[in-house]
């Protein structure tokens, strides 16, 4: 007899069932929200030949550890989970979850999606710390904008240094405006610093990759984009074909089709943001300040030209996306043709 088993993980507790071939209840309960514990839960029982639990917080660590030590586990899309979930219990709770995600291992009633090694997620988390930071520094720029406006100063740019020059001059003898923008001003030079020293090990871990190296030989890609486009497909060999890399973030068109309608909208905008931001940036790169002879740059130049420089940029992205899987799968560079 084979059984099945189903995890609904929450950050202290774990609940578990195990069901077999026939959807018979033989196990449930609940463990610590750890690999160890619930290895030991399931060693307990019968061998599962199949563990499903959903996309979480948690779910790198847990899908990791539990394959490190010889357990079959899958994770599902959560959004996937709670369309099938609601139709198999009349209420929501923890205990009907786990019922229901061991019922989709049973019948196989899910596609499993790839849970990203813990090195790449290292790698997103240096990338989103420095963006929060940009974003934190870009604010406290703008609040010393308004600060010193009322006095009908408009400041240089944020990142000249006349900008702190000229914002002190206008608080000379204004004891709350010196006061605030002094604040502000040493808690925006902690923040350049912090984004310093990320961008240093950025570049530090890019010089260091092989991959990333190949990948910035892309006019437009650099460190930042590299890192984090490798850490987003983590395995190439995941994508049957190269095409598949722009569904995958969210830049090919969303298309809507039902009997006689049938439409074809916008950019899904599917998968990471990040990513997808990084590439539109390094296409317009590619198209407004390198100047060499590139035919991927002609073809996004005759695509605005039939339609926007904007739905250029935004197709353009989508070919980078081909062209760096191509590169990270056959491991080569960039050819300028």
């Amino acid at each position: 007899m084979e059984y099945f088993a189903g995890l609904d993980v929450s950050m202290e507790e774990t609940h578990i069932c195990v069901l077999d071939r026939d959807g018979t209840l033989i196990r449930e309960g609940k463990a610590r929200s750890s690999p160890d514990a619930i290895s030991d839960f399931l060693a307990a029982g019968p061998t599962c030949v199949g563990v499903v639990f959903e996309t979480g917080r948690m779910a790198p660590m847990l899908y990791h550890g539990l394959t490190e030590r010889g357990i079959p586990v899958q994770c599902i899309e959560s959004r996937q989970a709670y369309q099938a979930l609601k139709s198999l219990a009349g209420h929501k709770s923890d205990r009907n979850d786990a019922r229901g995600l061991a019922h989709l291992a049973r019948t196989g009633f899910y596609k499993p999606t790839h849970v990203k090694s813990l090195s790449a997620h290292a790698i997103r988390s240096l990338i989103a710390a420095r963006k929060k930071l940009v974003g934190q520094r870009v604010t406290i720029d703008n609040q010393i904008r308004g600060l010193v406006v009322v006095f009908g100063v408009r400041l240089p740019r944020a990142l000249s240094p006349a900008f702190k020059d000229a914002a002190l001059k206008v608080s000379n003898g204004v004891p709350g405006l010196h006061a605030a923008l002094n604040g502000l001003f040493a808690a925006r030079e902690a923040i350049l610093a912090a984004v310093a020293a990320i961008d240093a090990d950025v570049k530090k871990t890019a010089r260091k990759s092989k991959t990333c190296s190949r990948l910035m030989t892309v006019p437009g890609v650099g460190p930042i984009t590299a890192l984090a486009f490798a850490a987003a497909v983590d395995d190439p060999s995941r994508f049957r074909r190269s095409r598949d890399v722009g569904p995958y973030l969210g830049l090919v068109p969303r298309r809507h089709q039902s009997g006689e309608v049938d439409y074809v909208g916008s950019i899904s905008k599917r998968g990471d943001t990040r990513v997808r931001t990084l590439l539109y940036e390094a296409a317009n790169v590619m198209l407004t300040r390198y100047a060499g002879p590139l035919k991927l740059k002609e073809w996004a130049l005759a695509t605005g030209a039939r339609s926007t420089m904007r739905k250029a940029r935004v197709a353009l992205a989508g070919r980078l996306a081909i062209v760096l899987h191509a590169m990270m799968r056959d491991q080569t560079e960039f050819q300028f043709v």
